[in-house]
């Protein structure tokens, strides 16, 4: 039997373990020829990643809301590695025909989509009950968190169908498991980890999952400061998104998984366990 998602395998770390090495993946060229598109791709997490799967010969895509940024990014990602090919789609994620034209402009682009990552995400001050704040501001987070990252999997999904590539989003430990007052943000993320789910019934041919990213300094510890200690940095998703689409962990796809497990020890203590009762996914417990 598996321990519970959130402690399975788990250690803080501030950088990459040898499980998931990304340099392996740049001295192998693993992702030469593949299309990565990526929502939140202006700073941190997105930003991170862009750059590991841009080192390990792939082809990125970069979608967010401030073009100055990213285009930042681009330049980054082109003075480290002159030959990646590199588009840029200024993107609100809650603007349906925006997220269209994106996908759409990508595929337009570069042919194909192999990995699609939503990672943009929104979080709010978690300091009192959801009724005492403003519940125009409550929804937006989910508009962000749960319907940019839907808007996303709707355009991308039958591009990935072609290609039987890999769709993640970026979930949160705070999906598994309730905190007071962050119920627009956890809320979200839990349905995140569903969505994974729906995916992998309905679109077999795409591996999904929704994948908490570490304890990681990002908006939502700004605007929540002293909440947690953030030992993690991005450099740990983005490791860990390079193992999840390198086709080692296919079986673990359709649900939740974090950055914070030692994959290879999931791999050898757990995942017969995780196999037989259908991976890690939503499901209710009743005590016997």
């Amino acid at each position: 039997m598996p321990a519970p998602a959130e402690d399975l395998a788990t250690t803080e770390r501030n950088d990459i373990y040898p499980g998931i090495d990304p340099t392996l993946h740049y001295k192998n060229q693993t992702y030469k020829g593949k299309v990565v598109f990526l929502t939140g791709a202006n700073r941190g997490i997105g930003e991170a990643t862009a750059l590991f799967y841009a080192r390990a010969g792939a082809t990125v895509s970069l979608a967010a809301r401030d073009p100055t940024l990213l285009e930042a990014v681009k330049a980054k990602i082109l003075k480290e590695i002159p030959s990646v090919q590199v588009a840029t789609f200024p993107t609100d994620v809650k603007n349906v025909e925006e997220v269209r034209a994106a996908i759409e402009g990508t595929v337009a682009k570069f042919g194909k989509l192999d990995v699609v990552f939503a990672n943009a995400g929104v979080a709010d001050r978690w300091i009192e009950p959801f009724t005492a704040t403003d519940p125009n501001a409550w929804w937006n987070s989910m508009e962000i968190n749960l319907r940019g990252v839907y808007n996303v999997a709707h355009f991308a999904l039958p591009h990935l169908d072609k290609t039987g590539g890999y769709f993640v989003s970026t979930s949160s430990k705070l999906g598994v498991y309730r905190q007071p007052f962050t119920s627009s943000y956890a809320v979200a993320k839990h349905a995140l980890i569903r969505l994974a789910e729906f995916i992998a019934i309905e679109h077999p041919q795409v591996k999904s999952y929704a994948l908490h990213p570490g304890l990681i300094k990002t908006g939502a510890t700004d605007v929540n400061p002293g909440m947690w200690d953030c030992p993690d940095s991005p450099e740990l998703p983005a490791g860990t998104m390079l193992r999840l689409t390198s086709g080692k962990e296919d079986w673990l796809a359709g649900g939740y998984v974090s950055a914070n497990w030692d994959f290879d020890e999931v791999n050898s203590k757990y995942k017969e366990g995780i196999i037989a009762l259908g991976g890690v996914v939503s499901r209710l417990t009743v005590p016997q």
